[in-house]
């Protein structure tokens, strides 16, 4: 019974009627809307990067280094549409539209135009014999949903791209539109530059506690739920001890790989294990390392961003033959997350042999520099928590996403955006990522991570 109440309370949200999807065109109009709900909501957004921030009435609170550990500015800037789950390709879809248009959005009178220096030569990701037959029904689901990806054979691989050796490849799939990197730190800086000229204030500084008020329902079965709202949020500022209180009517949960603290903040997850209130949001911070090379002999201008089977990857960064790249380490070499320094030994021992055994140029590369990131990783299906919380009513998250959060967004911002004004999705359909699925134990598994 607690199960059909808590349906029943979202309504809209988790029934999917009337929900559309998005499929290659712009539906970024929205006549009469952000005037509305300036009128109606103060909301607060935690975190400091990529905000779904859709009117001026909002405080993002920004911790003053915020931006040196940014997921957004630390990550490789792509884009792609090469996901295992047809709401990914949408939602990335719908973010290409975004930043093909981005002047348009994000234009503001007397500033020079963004340049995002988009690079489109695509991804392509490859796929061994145990991982073909998959990758065949993902580029299927893809196409179906709007993707311009075609598959490759070896030796359509080998004839395409000379530089790759297609030992232990059976198949390719190679992204045509949409698909490439861009600038992270131009979009990052673009959407500031608007938000501040639309009045929107900048708070240098923490969340350290939520203020909430609380009512009891009661189901059918006699079980009892516990309700909160937030009505204000404690912002430790810059520089000093003391603290700002900041009414709001919502908050909208957007802290990255630090959202799960802001959420135990708000009271979510602290109830007794095995019911709503103790289930906790599962996005945690997780380290991912960023290499810098050369090699003069590497691939050239033509060359893709590269996914291999064994989870290395890699681009090239400008015309002078310098590349980024990297893999992701296993659970047993997770590197401790409490701080950014590089372990060089990790691109030595795991990350090169993979390099140069798909790309033998890489033999003689040089690594340059390097950087380390996070992942705001959800540790039950790596996929992406987009919604209110079904009890602490006015807290919406836009976190999760595992290292696809920086390309999906402009798409996600809109859905949260949708859901704060009519309740429920519109333009993409999310369901599958409302908060309720962890504890349901409905998981909206992403394989496609890199």
């Amino acid at each position: 019974m607690l199960r059909r109440a808590l349906r029943l309370r979202l309504g809209p949200c988790l029934s999917g009627r009337g929900l559309g999807t998005y499929r290659g065109g712009s539906t970024l109009d929205w006549d009469g809307k952000v005037s509305k709900i300036k009128k109606k909501f103060q909301s607060i957004f935690p975190g400091g990067a990529w905000s779904p921030l859709y009117d001026t009435s909002h405080l993002p609170p920004e911790r003053s280094d915020v931006y040196a550990r940014a997921s957004t500015v630390l990550s490789v800037g792509g884009i792609r549409q090469q996901f295992s789950l047809p709401e990914n390709v949408q939602l990335s879809l719908f973010s290409a539209e975004f930043l093909r248009n981005i002047n348009e959005y994000l234009a503001v009178v007397d500033d020079p135009p963004l340049d995002l220096q988009f690079n489109p030569s695509g991804y392509l990701l490859l796929a061994s014999e145990e991982g073909a037959a998959i990758m065949e029904r993902n580029v299927k689901m893809q196409r179906q949903e709007g993707a311009k990806v075609c598959l490759m054979s070896p030796e359509q691989l080998q004839k395409k791209f000379p530089w790759i050796n297609t030992e232990g490849v059976a198949l390719a799939s190679y992204g045509l539109e949409n698909e490439g990197w861009f600038d992270p730190w131009c979009l990052l800086q673009g959407l500031r530059r608007k938000l501040q000229s639309m009045g929107v204030l900048f708070c240098q500084g923490e969340v350290t506690r939520f203020i909430s008020s609380s009512s009891h329902m009661e189901t059918a079965s006699g079980e009892q739920v516990t309700l909160k709202r937030i009505h204000e949020v404690h912002v430790k500022m810059d520089h000093s001890q003391e603290f700002q209180p900041v009414e709001c009517a919502i908050v909208v949960n957007a802290a990255g790989a630090w959202s799960g603290q802001i959420a135990e903040l708000a009271g979510v997850g602290t109830g007794p294990p095995g019911t709503m209130q103790g289930t906790k949001l599962p996005v945690e911070p997780r380290k991912r390392y960023v290499y810098l090379w050369h090699c003069p002999q590497g691939p050239g201008l033509e060359a893709p961003l590269v996914a291999d089977p064994s989870g290395a990857y890699f681009r090239r960064e400008g015309l002078g033959n310098s590349y980024l790249g990297s893999c992701s380490p296993t659970e047993e070499e997770e590197p401790d997350p409490g701080n950014l320094e590089v372990d060089y030994d990790f691109f030595q021992e795991k990350v090169w042999p993979r390099l140069a055994q798909r790309v033998p140029a890489f033999e003689t590369l040089k690594v340059r520099s390097a950087w380390a990131g996070y992942y705001d990783y959800n540790t039950f299906d790596q996929n992406g928590v987009v919604g209110p919380h079904p009890l602490v009513i006015n807290m919406y998250f836009a976190t999760g996403f595992s290292g696809h959060g920086l390309q999906q967004a402009p798409a996600v911002g809109r859905a949260v955006a949708e859901m704060m004004l009519e309740g429920h999705f519109q333009t993409i359909n999310l369901s599958p990522f409302l908060f309720g699925r962890f504890y349901f134990g409905e998981k909206a598994q992403e394989h496609c991570i890199l």
